[in-house]
């Protein structure tokens, strides 16, 4: 792996290269600017404890955006924390323990961070990798001391041993959670969850100042606003992203979340630019932005979001700034086995996808026998990656946490339907046909995708085929059921209700059960779905069943409730509702 992961061997990582802004450089004579974490030392220069502090002091004044842990393996998680710049003392050494016990009596590791230029050249972010420090399945808790000031405490969890029966295994799971469009009740609720980690399918910024769809339905929420470097609404650079991350950090609800559960993290398109897809004529980014058809500029902004995304999130993924395309400096899509009872898929589903399609999405040209062959989401290799994981998984069950809505989503009847969502599966139908009928082909069992980017709760039926020509003709017949799949929704992004204005009074009261009915109508293979609130799920999954439980949460007033939940038993695929259940 490369990159800035501290190495706690004390070995050499390749450097990172920057200029005198923090911006990414392409020449290799820069220094070295790779961090290394080194074993504790007693006392720093000044012959004070390294991990001496005072209790009473704040550590929101140091250590502003907290701590949180990443990437588990079974031996390791990433450790993340920023300093203050203003609290930054570069000659006082940063240090990390981590312990089995939350009073820190029984420690398992000390370490300390020396190297301040490296400190300062990520905006004084620091990721620290324990690779082969820890042990399986096991809960630590961990926290960094600098100048005399510790950071609050976090807790972490590694990976269950390969092969080992694990009794169960929880997510909770979150997307889409735009900063100016709501506050994160969602996120004090997932802090108190008895989850084992938290799995984000993406949108964990929006990179926009002016929020996401200005004149819609929004409604004001105070104290949410943010002013980027630049002085424009949109991005420009990687300080903007950088920005960007510190705001959304800032929130405490936030940070009790990611201080409490270890975060497993995919991207979809916010987190660069909106919309952002691969053109191959020019072999370069494209996207929703005021210089989108600039491919030299975009080129250089998507390496600055890559880059600030490595900086803020912490997870193990291939990164070399290096990489003579933008397509080979990033290596999102991964896999996770939790013993023998899990493998977890994250794709990335930006980077390689072709530009939307210009024409209105009617069942006339919507369908694999209308795509050009070669249409792609996800690129000829990350494909072959993913159906190889899913059809060679040889764990009870396999979850694909794919970005994007996957099942079809028809409105309407007949030739006078459409299928709007055409950044989800819909708009790749071809491809999205070669991966079911691959995972049909090879009897997979246990088949689950979860997603997000669409701000519903939708509970669905994966198929190798759909009525309508998104299937190859209007008479085809409904097909085989290969799996199912839980969309989570939005922690605050606009959802359709609220564009509509139809998320208070009587408004809500008449439409929330018309479009929960009226979609599921429309797409036989849909259970449920629901537009009107925002929140969060869990996901269980049990050697006997996985179960799935949406919870709503009032961006302002934060009460949570159990809107749905569904239980599919393992070897069956049937969703089987039991809400009752979570209610009671």
């Amino acid at each position: 792996m490369t990159g800035r992961r501290a190495d706690l061997g004390g070995g050499d990582e390749p450097s990172r290269h920057v200029d005198d802004h923090g911006g990414l450089l392409s020449e290799l004579d820069s220094h070295d600017l790779s961090l290394a974490v080194e074993p504790a030392r007693a006392t720093d220069a000044e012959g004070r404890e390294v991990f001496a502090f005072d209790p009473d002091a704040d550590p929101r004044n140091t250590f502003p955006q907290s701590v949180a842990s990443g990437g588990p393996t079974p031996e390791s998680v990433i450790l993340w924390t920023r300093i203050d710049p203003a609290a930054f003392a570069p000659d006082e050494p940063l240090g990390v323990r981590v312990a089995v016990d939350e009073g820190f009596e029984e420690t398992v590791y000390e370490g300390v961070v020396e190297d301040a230029e490296a400190i300062r050249a990520h905006d004084h972010t620091v990721n620290v990798d324990l690779d082969g420090h820890l042990d399986p399945g096991t809960e630590y808790y961990y926290r960094f001391v600098h100048d005399g000031v510790a950071s609050r405490v976090g807790r972490c969890r590694t990976l269950p041993a390969p092969g080992t029966p694990p009794g169960s295994v929880r997510f909770a799971v979150l997307a889409c959670q735009d900063y100016q469009n709501g506050y994160y009740g969602a996120y004090h609720h997932v802090a108190e969850e008895d989850v084992d980690f938290l799995v984000h399918v993406g949108d964990f910024i929006y990179e926009s100042a002016a929020g996401e769809f200005t004149g819609l339905g929004s409604y004001d929420y105070p104290g949410r606003g943010m002013e980027l470097p630049n002085g424009r609404d949109r991005v420009q650079d990687l300080e903007d992203y950088r920005y960007i991350y510190r705001q959304y950090r800032s929130d405490e609800f936030l940070q009790e979340a990611l201080e409490s559960h270890t975060l497993i993290a995919g991207w979809d398109d916010h987190e660069l630019v909106n919309d952002v897809y691969w053109d191959y004529r020019t072999d370069a980014p494209a996207g929703d932005h005021p210089r989108g058809d600039d491919p030299e500029f975009m080129t250089h902004l998507i390496a600055d979001a890559m880059h600030a995304w490595w900086e803020y999130m912490p997870a193990r993924v291939q990164y070399d700034p290096r990489g003579e395309s933008l397509q080979e400096r990033f290596h999102i899509w991964r896999s996770f086995e939790f013993g023998d009872l899990l493998t977890l898929a994250m794709t990335d589903e930006r980077l390689f996808r072709d530009p939307p399609r210009e024409a209105i999405p009617t069942p006339d040209n919507v369908g694999p026998q209308y795509e050009p062959i070669g249409r792609t989401m996800l690129g000829a290799d990350q494909r072959e990656w993913l159906v190889d994981t899913i059809t060679g998984s040889k764990t009870t069950w396999t979850v694909w946490a794919d970005e994007v809505l996957t099942v079809p989503l028809r409105l309407g009847s007949g030739p006078l339907s459409l299928y709007p969502v055409q950044g989800g599966w819909d708009g790749y139908t071809r491809e999205r046909q070669k991966i079911t009928e691959a995972v049909a082909t090879a009897g997979v069992e246990n088949f689950v995708t979860l997603t997000g980017d669409m701000h519903c709760y939708v509970a669905a039926y994966q198929q190798d085929s759909y009525p309508g020509r998104v299937s190859g003709g209007e008479g085809v017949a409904q097909g085989e059921r290969i799996g199912v799949e839980f969309m989570t929704p939005a922690v605050t992004s606009l959802n359709v209700a609220e564009a509509l204005h139809l998320t208070r009074g009587w408004r809500r009261r008449l439409t929330e059960p018309l479009l929960s009915w009226l979609v599921p109508a429309m797409n036989p293979h849909i259970e449920f779905f629901d537009s009107h609130h925002w929140g969060y799920s869990v996901v269980e999954f049990t050697p006997q069943d996985c179960t799935y439980v949406g919870y709503a949460v009032d961006s302002a007033e934060a009460e949570r409730e159990a809107l749905v939940a569904y239980r599919v038993p393992e070897d069956e695929h049937e969703l089987e509702e039991i809400t009752d259940e979570y209610r009671s």
